[in-house]
């Protein structure tokens, strides 16, 4: 039961990473007075923590009606983080863990940017979608574990609600450079996590198959 806290915890705080999406919250937000900015954060995280736990409580039967098992789906999502914590450690921008050029332009004339792109992709992005399917999917069976698990995903939400709330305070403390180092700590941790699922899953193909 520790070990899945610590584990969800980590993997949840590294793909969200709400310290990492910081800047692009301010650029998003930089027309908007302080009321304004304080309800789009709670309309941001309000949305992403309800597409979050529709994936929760809803991944394996999408999985299950797409005819993907849970094995394949855990190698491909190993192989996606694993393409995020990349990202993360050269500190390069895709379409993983933020948006692109062209949809930041759209964001800035749009009047509403809580849903998009903070809410998705920003927050409720593929990574953390893919993270707490599997992550339930660990849990399976165990409704302690299950809610241990939307419980910690909800904590993290919870610090960047904070972290969004207080974000010039958090940029002019850390400056880029601070939160790239940051960004590339977190990546290396990702990483290993990423690793270990593609094994995770390949151990549970390989017994499927009876070669074990």
């Amino acid at each position: 039961m520790r070990d899945l806290a610590i584990k969800s915890f980590v993997t949840f705080f590294v793909i969200i990473d709400p310290v990492g999406i910081l800047p692009l919250f301010i650029v998003l937000t930089a027309r908007q007075d302080p009321q304004t900015r304080r309800k789009t954060t709670v309309r941001a995280f309000v949305l992403a923590g309800g597409v979050l736990i529709f994936f929760a409580f809803f991944g394996d039967f999408l999985l299950y009606f797409l005819g993907i098992t849970m094995p394949a789906f855990e190698m491909a999502g190993g192989l996606l983080l694993l393409l995020l914590s990349t990202d993360m450690i050269l500190v390069r921008h895709s379409g993983l863990r933020s948006v692109t050029e062209a949809e930041t332009h759209e964001a800035i004339d749009r009047a509403d940017v809580a849903v998009f792109p903070l809410a998705v992709p920003l927050i409720a992005g593929p990574g953390a979608i893919t993270s707490v399917i599997l992550l339930m999917g660990q849990a399976r069976g165990d409704i302690g574990l299950q809610f241990i698990v939307i419980g910690v995903m909800l904590a993290v939400l919870g610090i960047g609600f904070v972290a969004f709330l207080f974000a010039s305070r958090f940029m002019a403390w850390l400056g880029v450079t601070g939160i790239n180092v940051m960004g590339r700590i977190l990546g290396i941790l990702l990483s290993a996590l990423a690793v270990q699922y593609i094994i995770d899953g390949a151990r549970n193909v390989i017994r499927s198959l009876g070669l074990s």
